[in-house]
Order: structure tokens, then C-alpha cells, then sequence
């Protein structure tokens, strides 16, 4: 069974294997028990027990998963309460025809998930990329730091605005508590002071900065609570995650939730192609060149490694990781210095996934007492 999602309706379909029609149904969107009709009525139609195995495909989306994480679960999770083994799938993974510009329809796209479900099933593996799903637990711990990513955005927008503002008028000023009593001080260039509108529409701008830096601490604040939950085997690794100097709780809490406490690495390939840092080689005859990365990981995740890889070189000097970055990188131009950071990013992602699964601590890495 393959599932076609829309906001308003779902298109099913129903196969047996190769060289079968699909059987084609509509159902209302989220209607869980016209979904659970369609599939006995189909096992009739083809003749099959009621106990008979059942296996479904989607692709990530609103309803199911998606790639920017704002949606929930729950459909994969009722396909799995109802006994039927359900696979999540990444749509751009999914192969294409590009000789010609390609129809694009829900049928065929119900027909080429029907096709590539049993290929997968056969043996096919690489057929697509399968999402995998975290249970509810695991889901529900994520929620904390995405929660402080929204307004840290907020932050950053108003933050803008005010300064964006001031510069209409030729005037730079440091956006801190200060900043009211500065408003009612400063002058524009012909020693005028800023016209009552502007001046208004500033002090509403730093009003909503002032209620999201609150949010902010709250946030923060639900964060160290939770790290005084020591029995629990994700806070274990987000508090050795902060015993290494550089990493604080806004590094080591999204780590842990998004990438090292509910994820099973077999290597270090995995953990690079999952933030989108892998290679991408390109090789055709006697052409033999490197296309930087791939991108196609968690974005956020991403940026935060970099991110925490130029820390890395402040707070770790004297660690293996920062003299490999030295030595090749460090006497380099600005471009080369950015590139070398991406790799050090990598590295220091697959020492971080060592140092958790097995204690061996990066070489010359300097550890620090946690305080919560």
C-alpha cells in the first residue's frame, strides 16, 4: 500500500506486485477509519487472509514527518498500532526520469511508490533513503531547544530593525538596556532630535526584543532543570558533552535531543551525511574533482557544528583536532580558512560520537567542571 497525502484528501493505493493494476482509493485526510476500511476492503478484493501482511509507504511531508521537522509522527505511529510496517521516505531521494520534462501527478506518483516499495522489499535497500522515526519520548525532547531556535531568530530580526532604523538617520547605537534613555539623548546630524514617530516605533521594537530575550531565559532556564535529571540516559550525554571545554548547554542539548541519543551509527559516514557534511566526489573517465559538500542534512545541526567548530579553535587550542586545523588551514586565505572549518566540523562530530560511545576523550582536549 502506498499513501498519497493532501491537506484535504489521501490517495491509496493497493498491489499485490509486479504486473498488477494498482487499486486506486480516496479518503478523507486524517480520517484514520475510512483508511483501516480501504485496507480490508482491498485484502478482499485480492483474495487475502485478514491477517495477511501489510506493508505501506509515504513520503515525508506535513502530515507524517517533515524534513524541516514541523510536523508530527502520529500516522506512522497509528500505521505501526494497527499492525501494518510502514515506511517514511525522503521524496528527494526518490529516482527520476530526466530525459524530458516529466508529468507530475498524484497517480503516478502512487504508481512509482508501489513499484519502489517492492524493490525495496525484494532487496533493493538503495531503491530510496528511509526516514527513521523517533519514538514519542525522544520527539517530545526535542521540542525544548527548538522551542529557544524561534525566537533566537526574533532576536536577531529585531535587533535589525532597530539598528536598520537609527542608520536611516545616520546615527549607530549599541542595542542594550541603555538604549530607551540614549534614544531621548541622541541627535541627528543638524543636532534635531529623532522625530516622536520613529522614536515611538523604536521603543515598540525594543519592547518585543525585551519579551524574547525573556522567553529566552525561561527557555534556558527549562534546560538546566532538565540537566538535573541525571538518571535519564540523554541528559547523561548532554552533561559529558559539557565537560569538555568550548561546549555549553546550547551546544550540547541539541546535539544530544538531534543527533546522539536516539540515533544507532554504524560509522562515521553516517553521522557526516546526516548533517549534510559528506563528500560529494565527482568522478567520469580521467576527470577527478571534489564538489564540496552535500547539504542535504539537518541545516540547523549543520550551522550549529560550524558554529561550534570556530569555539573549538578559541577554547582548544592546544587539542589534536585544532593543530591539524593550524597546520593545514590556519596560514591560508580567508576562503581557505572556511572550507578548512567545514572539515574540522566534521571531525569534531565523529570525535564527539567516539568520545560518547566509548569515553575516549579527544586527544589535548581540555575538560571543565559542569555547572548546572
Amino acid at each position: 500500500m502506498a499513501i498519497e497525502l493532501d491537506n484535504n484528501r489521501w490517495k491509496l493505493g493497493f498491489t499485490v506486485g509486479f504486473g498488477q493494476r494498482p487499486r486506486e482509493r480516496n479518503v478523507a485526510a486524517r480520517d484514520t477509519t475510512g483508511l483501516e476500511q480501504e485496507i480490508q476492503s482491498a485484502k478482499r478484493r485480492f483474495n487475502l487472509p485478514e491477517n495477511c501482511r501489510v506493508l505501506s509507504c509515504y513520503e515525508a511531508g506535513r502530515e507524517g514527518f517533515s524534513r524541516k521537522d514541523i510536523g508530527t509522527m502520529w500516522l506512522h505511529r497509528f500505521l505501526l498500532h494497527t499492525q501494518i510496517e510502514n515506511l517514511v521516505v525522503d521524496a528527494a531521494s526518490m529516482e527520476i526520469r530526466r530525459k524530458r520534462r516529466r508529468p507530475k501527478t498524484d497517480r503516478i506518483d502512487l504508481e512509482k511508490m508501489l513499484r519502489m516499495l517492492i524493490r525495496y522489499h525484494a532487496g533493493d535497500e538503495k531503491v530510496w533513503s528511509v526516514v527513521r522515526v523517533p519514538d514519542v519520548e525522544a520527539e517530545d525532547r526535542r521540542q525544548l531547544h527548538r522551542d529557544r531556535w524561534a525566537p533566537t531568530g526574533e532576536r536577531n530580526r529585531h535587533i535589525n530593525r532597530i539598528k536598520g532604523l537609527l542608520a536611516t538617520q545616520g546615527i549607530s547605537l549599541s542595542v542594550n538596556r541603555d538604549l530607551p534613555k540614549e534614544l531621548n539623548l541622541v541627535r541627528k546630524w543638524d543636532g534635531s532630535p529623532l522625530p516622536p514617530g520613529l522614536t515611538a516605533r523604536l521603543l515598540q521594537e525594543y519592547e518585543r526584543l525585551q519579551l524574547v530575550e525573556q522567553q529566552m531565559k525561561v527557555i534556558e532556564q527549562e534546560q538546566r532543570l532538565a540537566l538535573r535529571q541525571p538518571d535519564h540516559p540523554s541528559v547523561t550525554m548532554a552533561r559529558a558533552l559539557m565537560r569538555l571545554k568550548s561546549i555549553h548547554i546550547n551546544t550540547a542539548w541539541p546535539l544530544t535531543m538531534e543527533l546522539f541519543s536516539w540515533r544507532q551509527f554504524q560509522n562515521s559516514r553516517e553521522i557526516g551525511a546526516l548533517v549534510g557534511l559528506d563528500p560529494v566526489p565527482h568522478q567520469s573517465g580521467e576527470t577527478s574533482r571534489d564538489k564540496g559538500m552535500s547539504k542535504c542534512g539537518n541545516a540547523r545541526l549543520r550551522s550549529l557544528a560550524v558554529e561550534f567548530a570556530w569555539q573549538w579553535l578559541i577554547d582548544q587550542p592546544d587539542s589534536e583536532l585544532s593543530h591539524w586545523y593550524e597546520k593545514r588551514f590556519g596560514k591560508g586565505s580567508r576562503r581557505v580558512r572556511k572550507i578548512g572549518i567545514v572539515a574540522l566540523a566534521r571531525k569534531l562530530l565523529i570525535a564527539l560520537w567516539r568520545y560518547l560511545e566509548t569515553g575516549e576523550i579527544p586527544k589535548g582536549a581540555a575538560l571543565k567542571t559542569i555547572t548546572v
